[in-house]
């Protein structure tokens, strides 16, 4: 090798290094400034808005079946002995003309409020090869404590459109999974694998200002700030029906609904 073609080798080695050296600081410099950027962007998470409490709302009411109530459908649980036989369906829940399992919340008019997480767990039981509640709702990031308290095991499966979906066994004694959805979802259906008659909803929403209605149809939404809103009322069957309703500071309203029968 001649002294000249050396020099050209040594020239290419020390310019790959100078490059390779290049492209490690400019790394390090758009991961400390990626860095940087994330620790901002937690920093400056909008607090939650203030609520005067000494101005604060009240909507109630009671929303109602219109027509000829649908009888539960039976459902023959005998495939697992563990489940104790028949039971009834929770999808249309009637009672002397009063409607279960609505779930009523503040659709709009909160504008660009937040709120914080409820650092409190919500809880979802299986019992009797049955979810409980029917009708959940929780907040965006809010814990949901799943337990198993049957002597058989159970296979929970959200089928979220808007949140990631899961699918996870649970034995019976086993320690409770805790779970949470990032965003909000109306009618988020919730499944059993092992158990194809088990099913239930939960509804993900920003506020806390929801509700879901009672055997006696009756619900309640307190601590709203003064305003003009949409209520709406949502049932897994009969659909959504909405209202206006406007709020003065330390007011009640009454804000009942009815739902027809699915043609």
């Amino acid at each position: 090798m001649n002294k000249k073609t050396s020099r050209r080798m040594i020239s290419v080695s020390t310019l790959a290094c100078a490059l390779l050296l290049t492209v490690a600081c400019n790394k390090k410099e758009n991961t400390e400034q990626s860095n940087n950027n994330m620790s901002q962007t937690a920093a400056t998470a909008p607090a939650a808005t203030p609520i005067d409490p000494a101005t604060v709302a009240t909507v109630n009411g009671t929303v109602k079946f219109d027509g000829m109530a649908p009888k539960p459908a039976k459902i023959d649980m005998s495939q697992d002995p563990a489940c104790k036989g028949m039971n009834e369906a929770e999808n249309v829940v009637v009672d002397n003309g009063d409607l279960a399992n609505v779930f009523v919340y503040v659709k709009d008019g909160l504008g660009s409020r937040t709120f914080d997480v409820p650092k409190d767990e919500v809880v979802l039981d299986q019992s009797g090869c049955k979810y409980h509640p029917h009708m959940l709702g929780v907040m965006a990031g809010q814990t949901v404590q799943i337990k198993n308290d049957d002597q058989t095991t159970h296979n929970i499966h959200p089928t979220p459109k808007d949140n990631r979906e899961w699918n996870e066994s649970q034995p019976p004694a086993s320690a409770p999974l805790e779970k949470s959805f990032a965003r909000e979802e109306i009618m988020l259906p919730v499944k059993c694998n092992q158990h194809p008659w088990m099913k239930m909803y939960i509804n993900v929403v920003k506020s806390p200002f929801y509700a879901v209605t009672d055997k006696a149809g009756k619900y309640e939404i307190k601590g709203l700030p003064p305003g003009d809103y949409t209520i709406a009322f949502v049932h897994e069957k009969l659909g959504e029906q909405d209202q206006k309703v406007t709020v003065a500071p330390k007011d009640t309203k009454t804000v009942d609904q009815s739902f027809k029968a699915a043609e």
